[in-house]
Parts: C-alpha cells; structure tokens; sequence
C-alpha cells in the first residue's frame, strides 16, 4: 500500500451548488456548514444537501468536511452531538471544531479536525492536539515558513492544514472578540459583523487626529498561488481556500485556478493529489476577475509588505486606466481594455470616498455610464465587475471524468478505472458472427467508448474476440451503460482515502500532552515570538464556554480560560492581539521602514514616530486603543468607549 502523503485542495462550499461546482472543478475536498454550529452562521446547510454532496464528491474519492466549529453553551452540546451523528449517518468525511466541550461528549467515530478558530499557531498547541487524537490542525493564517516548519518538527504525525487564498481576518482566528465586545455578536458563535472594516479616524493620545478616516483594520486578501512549492516543503498536505460566504462563481474560478497551480507543483515532484479524476472547465481562470481586495502573501516569509486595505474594504478590481474627457454621462478614457455594456466602473472621488456605476455602452475608450459622480479628468478607474467574464462563468461546462478502459471478450465485458477498481459484465447473449468484420469491430470499439454522458472517460477499449461479433448498437451501448454503473457503484463501495500520516487516537479520550507552557522559540525574526493572549496562554489552552470544556482542560492540566461570550464585560479588556500593525503600515515604525508597495495608502500627519497608545474612533463614537509590543512586534486593541456609552 503506498503510504506516501497526497495532497488535497480544499475548496469551501456555501451550498450545494458551490459545493458541486467545486468538486466538478478539481477540488480534492469541500467544507461546508452543517445547519447550526459553524463559524459562518449565514452559510448553514440541511443533511440532505450534504448527503447529495458527499455521493457526488465520493465518485472521485474527494471528500467533505462539515463545520462544527464554534463555541457551544451547555444547552447547545447534545444538539451538536446529535447533529454530528447525522452527518456521520450520510458519510461526512471529518468535523472540523472548535469546542473542546465535544472531546468530552459521544461523538461518533469519525476523523477530527482542529479549526483554525482553536488558535494553532505553536508547536505546543499542535503537538497537544496531535495526542489529544486530532487528524488534522488547520494552522494560523499568520504564520511564516519557518514557524510552519517548526510546528511540523514537533508534530510529525498530524495532518497540516493552511489558507492559501481568500479573505483575511486582522486578528488571530478566534481570539478576536471586538464583533462581541462592541455590539454583542459574537465571531466564535458564527456571528462576526466585521467592525474590522469599518471607518476609523486614528488619534494620538493627546486627541490629535493623525488620519481623518480610513478603514485602517481591513487587510487585504491572500494570495499564496506563488508558493505551494514551500508549502509542500515546509510539511503542508492541506491547501485551503477560504469563502463560505462567496458566491458559485468565486469557487469555480479559484477552484479552477488552484487546481492548475497545484498539479503543476506536483507533477514534476511525481506527488499526487488526494482525489481522482480529471477536471475541464470553458472558461480561463482569472483570481482578478473575482472578489478581492488586493492581493497580499501575509506574513508568509515575515514582514516584508504593507498588507492594508485602508481606502475601501470593497473590491476595487483591476486597473482602467485615467479620464481624459467628461461630458454628462458619457466618459473618455486612456485604457487598453475593451468594456462592455454590464460592466461594473469604480473610482476613488476628491474626498477620496469609493464611487461605482455601471457601464450603460461602450465604444472604444468612449462609454456611457449610469451615473458619473465622481468622474473628473485624471481620476483613475478600475473595473470590478468583467460582465463578460461572469457571463461565461455563469455558462461554462464544468465537468470531472475519470480514465476508464473497456476490454470485451466472448464472455464479458471488463471495465477498469485509474484507480484500479473493477467491474464485470456477464455477456449471456450470443451474437452472430459479422459478416463484415472490420466494420463490426470498428461499431464495437465506437459505440463502447462513447462514454460521454457519464462520469468517466474512456482512455481504450480492448477487443478479444475469436471472430468479431455483429453486435447491435442498442445492444453494446446498453452493455456499456450497465458495466459503468456497476464501476460507480464498486467505486463508491470503496473506503475513500485514508487521512495519511495521521494518528488515529480515540477523539473522546485524548492522551495528556504534557508539552511546555513556552512561546515558540522558532518564530521568524522579524515577527518575534508568538503572543501569550486570552484563550492561548501558554501555546495550548482553549476558550471555555461550557462545564464539558472545562473539564476536558481540568483533565489535563490546562488553565480554564473563561470565553468572553460567557458574559464578561469587555470594555477595558483586550478585544484583539494582530500582527498587523498600523504604525508599521503608516511608516511610524520604530524599527523597520514600511515598504510603499500600497495600491492607496492613508495621508497622515504623523510628526516623527508617535511614541505611546494611538486610538481608534469610528463614526459612533466606538473607541479602541491601540498598542505596541514592539518586543514581539504585535498590536494589541482594547475597547476604551463603547457605542451608547
């Protein structure tokens, strides 16, 4: 048995149909929401869209994760048991939680996966959790190579799961608590209402406004297509990309796009992805033409980039090029691109506010918009919605097939696939000799590899007969038909691939890590070493919001760290520790110089490096303050004024 790993691209799914979609385009996994209990309380799904899901995706050996991973009160345990039942009762592939209230809890037996919302960004955490029965930790977003590879040297038997595209959170995932702290809606009970891209002025101590206002917590969105290759070195199986909020489109297209970059890594290494099956689509993947906010690599190899979003948390899109001309509603342009009619216009107005309108004509460099507010010669305009491009997404064929032989002998006709799995066909009828028998055997071969309406392709078909048979077609196509629904249904008999590498331990009864309570002695230099913070103190310690998570910790010798949706008032408390960080973004760092690779970076009148806090105040009167551990070059945020107060 080849016990060599294989590596899986992980697609999100927000229903069924971007589930689908995603699996047609050659992911080798999807993650999707069960109907309660996930960290995207808008992308719920019922059991049966996940059980039609999981028969489509199990014909190629992919496979579907459901999403358990928020916090859970007492009352919400034994709906969470039940409802993880369900899932294992129509073949889910693996949970992914957060809670560790469920390791104390009758889970059924099936592979568990560490959310991202558990904070693993230690070696101590991931080690824990390897022991602990874990198959898989899905690691930080904010992570450099070398803490990666520090993390795979301490926990050589997990799988490693990380995000190679999509939406950023500012903070480490689920140690963020401004959504709660500031308006009661939690983002660990699945509920974040993302006052990380609001509008804020920032403000010194002494109440000096330093930027008027600017969305100066949103970052941009990953991208990490450039570096699979050191992701497969640094000891990462699972590439993830986020967007269970996104619509069918986004996934086809990024899916498409991952899945190209991906095999073009593995193949020269001869490594194989998880999944069988090969993937076309009618379309050209384009990350650009789809929802982003500018792209960025993170803190991937340090901190070497700003990464704000600062003038629009909205998609700005690609580059037009300036006005030259106004004239009512009819605009002249210097650009290189063809608009259409349907296209969506965007720009950035004297007050430096996001303005859209929609492409009514388009004539050469001449259009004719819905509404011109905004548009002055020289101003820059970007296209962010390709209506052309969605158009074909919207009607693209998107189809997955795997290789089949077909070999026919007097007795049977034989089919075997890329994977090995085999089905047979009695051939009880005997057929007259052909009288012709060239044309006979080419009717055969034509007719038995006309596989094109199912989910396989056939690659050859094989001929052994002592004298060729006149067959008719009817006959050999429903011959055909019959052998390949007998491969499905063996196919689909077949256990999918085991997690490799993984350990197996019992999920209700994890082992006691007794790793040390230390920051990451690994960490890259230019970060410094990871944060102690709430939920995370000591590098293995998990947020509690029922009796069964603190008894999991109390088992093992874990400080109890009560979550703040508990009831904790959180004014005055630390709401966010990111490694982010606005002075270094605005070139007030006092150790490094920002490089200026921004797309639109805030005005400031910073006066020299401002030494102490800086506030943040959105236009409610919400106030954060903002600190700087330059030591481990962190930010921390706490929440000073509250709305209403």
């Amino acid at each position: 048995m080849d016990t060599s790993p294989r590596f899986e691209l992980l697609a999100p799914a927000k229903d069924l149909a971007c589930g689908l979609a995603a699996i047609n385009c050659g992911a080798d996994a999807v993650y999707i929401g069960a109907s309660r209990f996930g960290a995207r309380k808008e992308a719920g799904n019922p059991v049966e869209d996940i059980a039609t899901l999981i028969n489509h995706a199990h014909k190629y050996r992919a496979r579907v994760y459901a999403t358990l991973n928020t916090l859970l009160r007492d009352s919400d345990l034994p709906k969470a048991v039940e409802l993880a039942w369900q899932l294992r009762g129509v073949g889910i592939d693996g949970l992914i939680i957060q809670d560790v209230g469920l390791l104390e809890s009758t889970l059924p037996p099936l592979p568990l996966i560490a959310s991202t919302q558990m904070h693993n960004s230690t070696p101590e955490k991931v080690a824990f959790l390897e022991q602990a029965g874990f198959v898989r930790a899905i690691l930080a977003r904010e992570l450099t190579l070398n803490e990666i590879r520090a993390i795979r040297a301490a926990a050589p038997n997990i799988e490693l799961e990380f995000f190679i595209h999509g939406a950023l959170c500012v903070c480490y995932s689920g140690q963020c608590f401004l959504s709660y702290a500031i308006g009661g809606r939690s983002g660990n009970r699945g509920q974040c209402a993302q006052p990380c891209r609001k509008m804020y002025r920032l403000e010194d101590a002494n109440g000096r406004v330093l930027d008027k206002g600017h969305h100066l917590l949103s970052i941009r969105d990953l991208n990490l297509s450039d570096h699979l290759d050191e992701l497969i070195d640094a000891g990462i199986t699972s590439f993830k990309i986020e967007g269970r909020l996104k619509d069918e489109a986004y996934v086809a297209n990024t899916v498409a796009y991952y899945r190209n970059r991906l095999d073009r890594v593995l193949t020269p290494r001869g490594l194989h992805k998880v999944s069988s099956g090969t993937s076309t689509v009618s379309f050209t993947p384009n990350l650009d033409k789809v929802f982003n906010r500018g792209f960025t690599t993170y803190f991937l190899r340090g901190r070497s980039e700003r990464i704000g979003s600062h003038a629009s948390p909205k998609m700005v899109g690609e580059q037009v090029g300036p006005v030259t001309n106004v004239d009512g509603n009819t605009i002249t342009l210097n650009t290189k691109l063809q608009l259409h009619p349907g296209d969506g216009l965007c720009l950035f107005d004297a007050n430096k506010q996001l303005c859209g309108t929609l492409v009514n004509k388009a004539d050469g460099k001449t259009i004719v918009v819905a509404k011109s507010d905004g548009f002055a010669p020289g101003a820059m305009v970007y296209r962010n919605l390709d209506h052309a491009f969605q158009a074909q997404l919207r009607k693209a064929k998107m189809e997955r097939k795997l290789d089949v032989a077909l070999s026919l002998s007097e007795t049977s006709l034989q089919a075997v696939d890329e994977d090995g799995v085999t089905a047979e066909l009695a051939i009880k009828e005997e057929f007259p000799v052909a009288q012709n028998p060239d044309e006979a055997l080419a009717t055969i071969k034509r007719q038995l590899a006309k596989t094109g309406g199912s989910e396989f392709n056939c690659i050859r078909v094989d001929v052994d007969l002592q004298r060729p048979r006149f067959i008719p077609v009817s006959a050999l196509n429903a011959m055909r038909r019959e052998v390949l629904a007998a491969l499905m249904d063996a196919r689909l008999k077949t256990p999918t691939n085991e997690f490799v590498g993984a350990t197996k331990g019992t999920a209700g009864t994890p082992k006691t890590a007794g790793m040390a309570s230390s920051c990451n002695p690994d960490a890259d230099a230019t970060l410094g070493p990871s944060p102690r913070m709430r939920g995370d103190r000591g590098g293995c310690t998990f947020l509690c919001l029922n009796k069964k998570a603190k008894a999991f910790c109390e088992r093992h010798g874990l400080e109890i760290e009560e979550a703040p949706e508990s009831g904790i008032d959180m004014l005055g408390q630390k709401v966010m520790t990111t490694r982010y960080c606005l002075k270094y973004e605005l070139g007030q760092c006092p150790k490094s110089v920002a490089p200026t690779n921004a797309t639109v970076a805030p005005t400031n009148s910073f006066g020299g490096v401002s030494t102490g806090p800086l506030y943040l105040v959105d236009k409610d009167g919400t106030k954060l303050e903002l600190r700087f551990n330059c030591a481990t070059c962190h930010m921390e945020i706490y929440l000073q004024l509250r709305e209403g107060l």
